[in-house]
């Protein structure tokens, strides 16, 4: 590796800590809201999102998929689709963490990978490796101890790791650059958003500007919550490799654990840490996987390309594939990166990011968390 290759990839691996950090510290910021609902924060979210989106586009003259967007009336509806469900994952996650449900949420976002590949099984009819069964058998059993344990189905964890897998799901279909995605996404929610809004202040019941300059302010900031974790995932995710981004993800819900546990207090009872060491477990044993996986693969490729350069063959290089050797399912980090997004969201992303939410084509936002 040369010089500027160690500072390019030094570069990527502190954004990639930088936007995963934002995202896994980004309960801490939802509190400071009150009195604001989680509805009211939620549409905020929207409402200055796309301003903020919209003016970095402008500024950086990149419209033109806006344009290519509006003639594709099948993506257009996929986008249409990724907006509703990143409304649900974003409305969940922030009712969560004001509601004293961070634990929970952090779960969430550590059984998603374990749910895309359920998803890519389920919709893909993709094949999973026999590791990847067993992964998902001890994430199923984890959610049924959890169940005991809370006295309920934990619906808080499996709403967002389903609504953040269905929408790496669909962003996979649309393929659309992070800041692009985010922009078309907040369009579509922008109108119903601000309609909520002016209807709340009609109402006399919206908290922006009654509660003071410093708490308007903050209603805004959330534009900016919202996109800076994404920017710095993609400013990470064009310089390391997804295998790097695939183990960095866990970071967030990691730091999300540990602020409902160290910093809210919220209860840990024996039943709730098993439930959380089978979830790790599954994910030790997706993430050993697909790393064994994808060395096999380079190892595969790279024999394959000196025997054809042997032959004497530069057609022979050609002919192989870059995905010899590939796994034929979503494996636990690529999985986890493919499916996103932050909102970072997940989704590498989507390949993977809280709802905080994020979702790589470019890698930028293939694979954020949307919290």
């Amino acid at each position: 590796m040369t010089g500027q290759s160690k500072r390019e990839h030094r570069a990527g691996l502190l954004n990639g800590f930088a936007a995963y950090g934002m995202w896994g510290l980004v309960p801490l910021f939802w509190p400071l809201l009150k009195p604001s609902g989680a509805i009211e924060i939620l549409a905020h979210r929207m409402v200055w999102s796309l301003v903020l989106v919209g003016v970095a586009l402008l500024v950086l003259r990149r419209w033109a998929w806006a344009g290519e967007l509006l003639r594709q009336p099948r993506r257009l509806g996929l986008v249409a689709i990724a907006a509703v469900v990143i409304t649900v994952n974003w409305g969940v996650y922030i009712w969560a963490v004001n509601a004293g449900h961070v634990v929970e949420a952090s779960l969430g976002y550590f059984i998603n990978p374990l749910v895309t590949i359920a998803l890519g099984v389920l919709v893909l009819k993709e094949r999973l490796r026999p590791v990847q069964w067993a992964a998902v058998g001890v994430g199923l059993a984890a959610v049924l101890v959890l169940a005991l344990g809370y006295g309920r189905p934990p619906w808080i964890s499996l709403c967002l790791a389903f609504s953040f897998a269905a929408y790496g799901l669909v962003k996979k279909k649309v393929n659309l650059g992070g800041v692009e995605s985010l922009a078309a996404e907040t369009a579509v929610q922008f109108l119903p958003a601000l309609a909520y809004l002016l209807w709340l202040g009609a109402q006399g019941r919206s908290t922006f500007g009654t509660e003071g300059a410093g708490h308007a302010a903050l209603l805004a900031a959330t534009g900016v919550v919202t996109a800076l974790p994404l920017v710095c995932f993609g400013a990470a995710a064009i310089r390391v490799p997804l295998s790097t981004l695939g183990l960095l993800q866990y970071l967030a819900p990691v730091f999300q654990f540990l602020l409902g546990v160290l910093y809210f207090h919220e209860a840990m009872p024996p039943e709730r840490w098993a439930g959380f060491s089978l979830v790790w477990l599954a994910l030790v044993l997706l993430t050993w996987d697909a790393l064994r996986t994808a060395r096999r693969a380079a190892r595969n490729l790279s024999a394959a390309a000196d025997a054809a350069q042997g032959a004497g063959g530069a057609e022979g290089v050609g002919a192989v594939s870059p995905d010899a050797g590939a796994p034929s399912a979503a494996s636990g980090v690529t999985s986890g990166v493919t499916s996103s997004v932050a909102s970072g969201a997940p989704s590498v992303g989507p390949a993977v990011g809280p709802a905080v939410g994020p979702a790589v084509g470019p890698a930028a936002g293939t694979c954020r968390q949307e919290s």
